[in-house]
């Protein structure tokens, strides 16, 4: 069955950085596009980033362009989310999500504070 976990979250002060990754099983990962989506305390779950199944290209919220970037290895089955200059504004649950399965990840917390 598909199964995606999500690792890499964590505390950091504005101006900070952190990797989010989602380890994918149960599918053939190098077939299908993968997104990264957040949801903050009170907020709808909203789209960060998407890449397609080869990694040749990305899209991005207007919120976080230029500052994250998402990436495959589709060796190790791991697609990644690159997050830099974080702001307190980012802090929300990161979730890993397969468009073609409706599978989400259990989620990662990213809370961005001085």
């Amino acid at each position: 069955q598909v199964q995606l976990v999500e690792s890499g979250g964590g505390f950091v002060q504005p101006g900070g950085s952190l990797r989010l990754s989602c380890a994918a099983s149960g599918f053939t990962f190098s077939s299908h596009g993968m997104s990264w989506y957040r949801q903050a305390p009170g907020k709808e779950r909203e789209l960060v980033a998407t890449i397609t199944n080869t990694g040749g290209s990305a899209r991005y919220a207007d919120s976080v362009k230029g500052r994250f970037t998402i990436s495959r290895d589709n060796a190790k089955k791991t697609v990644y989310l690159q997050m830099n200059s974080l702001k307190p504004e980012d802090t929300a649950v990161y979730y890993c999500f397969l468009y073609s399965f409706d599978s989400w990840g259990q989620g990662t917390q990213v809370t961005v504070s001085s």
